[in-house]
């Protein structure tokens, strides 16, 4: 009989419970709460990938060591699952058991991104030999549904999925924690948040410049303030900005075209900027908006603190890179990548955070595509 919702530490200890562990994956907001759990109670259990194909792969190589790991991600990232678990998982008969959100599911509203995977998540895995049925909300049935699970994986050597659907999985409440000590004054002026960023992006750029937004709050946020004909809404495919933004740029040499990016975006395909840096004679602006989280799926952490984004887009062959942390800095920085042409980074420091009454894009995708065309061609 269902309880209703699963407390996320209730899932978190019947899964290690029955073995299973570590956890690795890229986050959605319908099991946030695990991720929350998992990082304040067994960080050492919890790996952040870049992408969910990393995900598997990682998990591939924590079957290899005894372990029974794992993966958490959205059905949206499910394409970049496709291989690793057909080529790697199947081929090699290992088996990760999958936690895999439902968003999109038939007859519930969703963003328009999700429709079509929604429609297809089951058949999608059982197409790939992954035996998938909908997590249960009752923890005894849980942990029966769980022996079945690993009875499957170690007689076939086939991965299996939970299908998590919205509200399956309670908010998570952390354990109550000693006050902290006072912090000491805060190293130079606070930073900005991305919507201020934005504004000061899109005033300074030239204004035809074609603008290409990666999806999530970016997106939103920049249609709310900043709307025109030249700016192209990225929905969902996260990652994909930058390369969209290039192959605009690479077919309009006579326009200046910028990317707003974020850094788990820009993490999730980091290919992207070795094409950019080969191709680095192209008019194109990359800015990256990093507030170190995926603020769109409840604000977990990437893995961006640690990484050198000047220094890998340098490398790729980018003509000139930028590290800023303040308007001034960022506004004269998309100035001079304007005026020397190429392509550029900018990476800008921001702090998380947004409007909680920001809304859902108010233009269709086919809408925003077909008019950011028609910018194009005037």
């Amino acid at each position: 009989m269902s309880t209703g919702a699963l407390q996320a530490r209730t899932l978190v200890d019947l899964l290690r419970e029955q073995g299973h562990g570590p956890f690795t994956g890229v986050p959605c907001s319908f099991l946030g709460p695990v991720i929350s759990c998992l990082e304040a109670e067994h960080p050492q259990e919890y790996v952040i990938a870049a992408n969910e194909g990393e995900a598997v792969a990682l998990a591939a190589g924590a079957v290899l060591a005894g372990r029974r790991p794992v993966v958490i991600l959205q059905n949206s990232g499910l394409g970049n699952t496709v291989n690793p678990l057909t080529s790697l998982c199947h081929t090699l008969r290992l088996p990760v058991l999958l936690l895999v959100t439902w968003r999109g599911r038939p007859g519930r509203p969703d963003e328009p991104q999700h429709e079509l995977m929604g429609r297809i998540t089951q058949d999608m895995l059982t197409s790939m030999g992954v035996r998938n049925e909908v997590l249960p909300d009752d923890p005894a049935l849980l942990a029966q549904r769980l022996d079945v699970a690993a009875e499957h994986m170690d007689t076939t050597g086939l991965p299996f999925a939970f299908i998590v659907p919205k509200g399956a999985v309670a908010p998570y409440e952390a354990p109550a924690e000693a006050p902290a000590e006072a912090a000491g004054p805060a190293a130079g002026p606070p930073l900005m948040k991305r919507a201020e960023a934005i504004g000061h992006i899109v005033s300074a750029m030239d204004p035809d410049t074609l603008l290409v937004a990666t999806t999530g709050k970016t997106a939103r946020e920049l249609e709310r303030d900043w709307d025109r004909p030249q700016n192209l809404y990225v929905v969902g495919s996260m990652g994909c900005a930058s390369s969209v933004a290039l192959g605009v740029a690479l077919n309009t040499p006579d326009r200046r075209v910028a990317v707003l990016d974020g850094d788990g975006a820009a993490l999730m395909r980091l290919e992207a900027m070795a094409t950019i840096g080969r191709h680095s004679g192209t008019d194109l602006c990359h800015l990256l908006l990093d507030n170190e989280s995926y603020e769109s799926t409840g604000g977990q952490p990437t893995a961006s603190a640690g990484v050198d984004f000047a220094g890998i887009a340098a490398a790729c062959g980018y003509r000139s890179t930028h590290d800023v942390r303040d308007a001034d800095a960022l506004r004269a920085a998309v100035l001079r990548a304007q005026q020397d042409g190429g392509a550029h980074l900018v990476r800008v420091r921001i702090a998380p955070g947004s409007d909680p009454n920001l809304g859902r894009p108010a233009l269709a995708p086919p809408a925003s595509a077909a008019r950011f065309k028609e910018a194009i061609a005037r």
